[in-house]
């Protein structure tokens, strides 16, 4: 499957709107523009529709097919994508404390394990929290393949939207619980409680965060089961994209109170059927709306998304700070600072264990599970 200009616009769009979110720990983007950054956690959900849509693919097309699970090869392929960059920045993490850009740490051992979005005190133990999203692709990896043979063995689609359902319909049950029984006593209490308890209980857990990357499996399965439905899907593209930011719209209205008992429970499926609208939308999208810039944003995000709050750190420390710069000033520095040691990370690490995980697929027997855009 060959890279798509639209999916690499939208994962150069999830990547930058995830920084900005994260730039409170060097004290936002301004109130002008704070309107962007608000927002910005939105972007990996957006990663998350994305993985589930490419993840789904890979995995379903070759099963649909009468082929085997080809575990290994995905497993091997996703060691090779997923730890090489994850494992330094991680090492960084641990034996340079004065680089974080929070004094508290959960233990390496729940990073390693990728139980950190389960365990974690996040009072006191914030720096490299964004691995959170990485723990539950994680266990997407770990569970979807099995779960997708299972299905497959004996093909039922009212079995898969019933299956859909039930996810869906389990983590908006466990966010309201979660609301109602822990966060909603302490909601008139002064203090952080509450929003601790909303990052803890709703926010990070696995079960309760399932909406993006079942949205994503939804349309690989679409593309897979009713090609011809998908085709007409991808011939009216523009009227995908207009109700994908329709429903989006409506999504943005909802967490206008993000910690509420609504947005909480129905906002994160509203929001998954709008990003994946929008991702059908760009599977179709022609080459010519490609944006400079855009496609190594996509190449280089994951670095980007692992490395940026030690970057906005450093410079904020060593730079804006003891030059007292301000305003776009500033902004350009955390810009080509995160920038600088994201790309570093990608061209040092993540890029050469790429090409190295190429070479061992050239000598495999030629099979769908390596066919992805940016597994």
């Amino acid at each position: 499957m060959q890279r798509l200009p639209g999916l690499d616009l939208l994962r150069s769009w999830a990547i930058v709107w995830v920084m900005l979110f994260h730039s409170y720990i060097v004290g936002g983007v301004g109130e002008h523009f704070s309107w962007l950054s608000n927002y910005g956690w939105m972007g990996v959900d957006l990663f998350f529709v994305l993985s589930g849509y490419l993840i789904g693919y890979q995995l379903l097309a070759p099963l649909a097919r009468g082929e085997p699970l080809a575990w290994r090869d995905f497993y091997r392929r996703r060691a090779f994508r997923i730890l090489p960059a994850f494992l330094v920045v991680l090492a960084i993490y641990v034996a340079f404390p004065t680089l974080r850009e929070a004094p508290g740490l959960q233990p390496a051992w729940q990073f390693l394990s990728f139980t950190l979005n389960l365990l974690i005190d996040y009072q006191h133990n914030q720096a490299f929290s964004h691995a959170w999203s990485l723990c539950v692709e994680e266990h997407f990896y770990l569970l979807f393949p099995w779960l997708a043979f299972w299905m497959t063995r004996r093909p039922s689609t009212h079995r898969m939207v019933a299956l859909g359902l039930a996810v869906v319909a389990f983590g908006m049950i466990v966010r309201g619980y979660v609301w109602l029984h822990d966060m909603a006593p302490l909601r008139d209490q002064d203090g952080p409680a509450f929003g601790l308890r909303f990052v803890e209980g709703i926010y990070y857990p696995t079960w309760a965060r399932l909406d993006g990357l079942l949205a994503g499996v939804a349309l690989a399965a679409l593309r897979i089961g009713r090609p011809q439905l998908w085709r007409r899907w991808q011939a009216r593209r523009s009227l995908l994209l207009v109700a994908g930011i329709a429903v989006f719209a409506l999504a943005l209205w909802l967490f206008h109170d993000r910690l509420g008992f609504w947005p909480s429970v129905l906002g994160y499926p509203l929001l998954s059927i709008a990003l994946a609208l929008c991702v059908a939308s760009a599977t179709a999208w022609p080459a010519h709306w490609s944006i400079p810039g855009a496609g190594w944003l996509a190449r280089t995000s994951y670095s980007l998304y692992l490395s940026h709050k030690l970057a906005l750190h450093a410079v904020a420390t060593w730079v804006v700070g003891p030059w007292h710069v301000h305003g776009m000033a500033a902004f350009a520095l955390y810009a080509a600072g995160v920038l600088s040691v994201g790309a570093a990370l990608h061209y040092a690490v993540e890029r050469p264990f790429l090409r190295w995980r190429e070479r061992i697929d050239t000598r495999q027997p030629i099979g769908a599970a390596r066919a992805s855009i940016t597994s």
